[in-house]
């Protein structure tokens, strides 16, 4: 007959304990409280019941990961076997351990942005402008005016019979 398995909701109450067997496995034991709550019709509040605890047992992995990630108050929501009842207290053979997020929030290595994310972002350098030639063809950006323009109006905007009597105006439109 397989034991009995039962998921329970509860409390960390006390540190977590590591050790490793001959082989290398990691064992991990730690106490669990679980305060059952009942809703009491009369006073329309929730009560909570009598204490019940835990000695939980993980191995392996789960063993390694609870006690990096567990301390002393830390809500966990547990899958395991009943491996004895003694002295009011339930063994449990941990099959499975969450963190409960009822009151916290929990992030995962998943979950959390990698050592770059917090890096600062640098923009990329500004393009430099470029001395043209009067043989080179003309790249110019929007909002910003042609490498000739400049030339001109340093020099008066003089053209060669560009400014007559009756245009006297320094722009001229058209030949």
């Amino acid at each position: 007959m397989f034991p009995p398995i039962t998921h329970v909701s509860g409390t960390i109450a006390s540190d977590v304990e590591i050790r490793f067997t001959e082989d290398g496995l990691a064992v991990c034991r730690f106490r669990l409280t679980e305060v059952p709550r009942k809703w009491n019709p009369m006073t329309q509040k929730w009560l909570d019941g009598t204490p019940i605890p835990y000695v939980c047992t993980a191995w392996g992995d789960i063993a390694r990961n609870a006690t990096e990630s567990l301390v002393n108050g830390t809500a966990v929501l547990v899958r395991g076997r009943i491996t004895e009842i003694k002295d009011n207290v339930i063994r449990l053979s941990v099959d499975d351990l969450g963190l409960s997020l009822r009151k916290h929030i929990a992030y995962t290595d998943a979950g959390l942005p990698g050592p770059r994310a917090a890096a600062p972002v640098t923009p990329p350098p500004a393009p430099q402008p470029t001395e043209q030639t009067a043989s080179e063809p003309a790249t110019r950006r929007p909002g910003n005016p042609p490498g000739w323009w400049d030339e001109r109006r340093s020099s008066g905007w003089s053209e060669p019979g560009a400014s007559t009597a009756a245009d006297a105006s320094p722009l001229r439109v058209g030949s």
